[in-house]
């Protein structure tokens, strides 16, 4: 399992918001705060019995001062450091899973968590150099990582903009656009090749395209055939689909043999060129491809719910997923409070 360092902040001054009622507090002082100590912390959490913690940066000020120190000017009050965060939500992938929507998740949807935190904790190891980064079950329908190396906790939000622009491939505010991802070039970046070969390909091959009927159904197909950019092929595709040529479909999963009729048509002679054959990949990006919410990564001062916290409307405990071992997660097995409670009274 891949370890997280322990350090010690120079400075005290970390914004660790202890929320009570669910509601945001704007601007009651008691939301910005630190805790000095495990004691304080402790006594804090008995005293407010909070709804949830968040964890913001660390500021050039304590945050409980802040109104003080409003009129100080725009370099008074100041984020120094902040692990860089990344947010995952499953409902941002409403649009490609079938089982669930909204905040609901299950063993055939979840597997897409799985794939953002492969592609993605590779990368920022392989090609940012990070070492010591924490994946975090978000407690319902998503999942957050925490890189929390010296340099990555003291980037500008201009190098955080950088680092998850490079990330961003899928167009999250494109609903009405059908082609939410485009892949220029003669080849793919280095580090999309790498995500597509090792992760994004076979995943979409072998589990999620039959697992979530991808091209069972015309509402389903109709919503792939828009990204290909040859209004012919897909045409001619929908028209097979439809059963006007129902002698010429093979007995089989009916997704298995449309997307190879897919495949072999836009790598055929007929249609061959390096549009229509990216748009294959194009396709299983769209699919499969990590969804990251983008502003959290961006902003140092951007809160984000605390690791081992119990999620307020699911009672379950956000617990930490090995990255090299995140397919056995199973986030319906994730215990609840009421269960660690009672397990907790049968112990004492």
């Amino acid at each position: 399992m891949k370890t997280l360092r322990k350090f010690k902040l120079k400075s005290n001054n970390a914004e660790m918001p202890i929320i009570g009622d669910g509601k945001h507090p704007g601007c009651d002082p008691s939301y910005f705060g630190r805790r000095d100590s495990v004691t304080e912390l402790e006594h804090a959490i008995r005293e407010k019995c909070p709804f949830k913690i968040d964890i913001g940066p660390v500021y050039s000020i304590d945050p409980a001062k802040i109104h003080a120190y409003a009129q100080g000017g725009d370099n008074v009050f100041t984020p120094m450091e902040r692990e860089l965060i990344f947010d995952i939500d499953m409902s941002d992938y409403d649009d490609v899973r079938y089982c669930c929507s909204g905040a609901d998740v299950c063993l055939d949807c979840w597997p897409l968590m799985t794939v953002a935190i492969k592609v993605m904790d590779t990368a920022l190891r392989d090609d940012f150099g990070f070492d010591h980064i924490l994946w975090v079950y978000s407690g319902r329908r998503g999942v957050h990582c925490w890189v929390c190396d010296r340099r990555a906790r003291r980037l500008t939000n201009e190098q955080r903009a950088a680092v998850a622009d490079y990330f961003r491939v899928y167009n999250v505010g494109s609903e009405n656009n059908a082609k939410k991802v485009s892949l220029t070039g003669p080849v793919l970046h280095p580090f999309l090749a790498r995500s597509y070969m090792e992760v994004l390909e076979v995943f979409f091959d072998k589990k999620f395209l039959c697992g979530q009927q991808l091209l069972s159904t015309q509402e389903k197909y109709e919503k792939i055939l828009p990204i290909i950019p040859d209004e012919s092929a897909a045409a001619e595709l929908h028209d097979r689909w439809q059963g006007n040529r129902r002698s010429s479909i093979p007995k089989g999963d009916p997704n298995i043999v449309r997307w190879e009729q897919l495949k072999n048509m836009l790598q055929s002679g007929k249609h061959k060129r390096q549009g229509l054959r990216r748009c294959i990949e194009e396709i299983v990006f769209s699919y499969t491809y990590p969804r990251l919410d983008m502003e959290v990564s961006k902003h140092m001062n951007h809160l984000l719910k605390a690791p081992f916290c119990v999620h307020p409307k699911t009672g379950r405990v956000c617990v930490p997923i090995d990255p090299d071992r995140c397919e056995d997660f199973d986030p319906t097995a994730v215990p609840a409070l009421s269960e660690v409670s009672s397990l907790k009274t049968v112990e004492t």
